[in-house]
């Protein structure tokens, strides 16, 4: 993996579900780009032991934090700790794009 990227290079689409790519991953954090069409959503899930924080690049979502939810556009960050239920929603007519970071990555825990 190049250390620099942008992220535009790595935005895509997916009929059956959101598209997501992973950017960097080491064994501290691991970085992505997902990218949720008008209508599609990340079901509400949980990492048990791993922060995770949302970027919105481009859009707007609808994102489930615990027992809470909130609208975020584009410059919002959202955070999930660890054990904490998230997800998110595209409610909008644009493509929504989140920059990902989990920390520990996903196995490597």
């Amino acid at each position: 993996m190049a250390p620099v990227t942008n992220y535009r290079a790595h935005t895509g689409a997916r009929e059956d579900k959101h598209y997501k790519t992973t950017l960097f991953e080491g064994n501290h954090l691991m970085v992505g780009v997902n990218c949720l069409e008008p209508g599609q959503e990340q079901s509400v899930h949980t990492h048990d032991s791993a922060d995770k924080v949302y970027i919105v690049m481009e859009g707007e979502g609808l994102f489930t934090i615990g027992e809470e939810t909130h609208v975020a556009g584009e410059g919002s960050v959202v955070w999930a700790p660890a054990g904490v239920p998230h997800g998110v929603r595209n409610d909008g007519e644009e493509r929504l794009t989140l920059l990902v970071g989990i920390a520990p990555p996903p196995g490597k825990h």
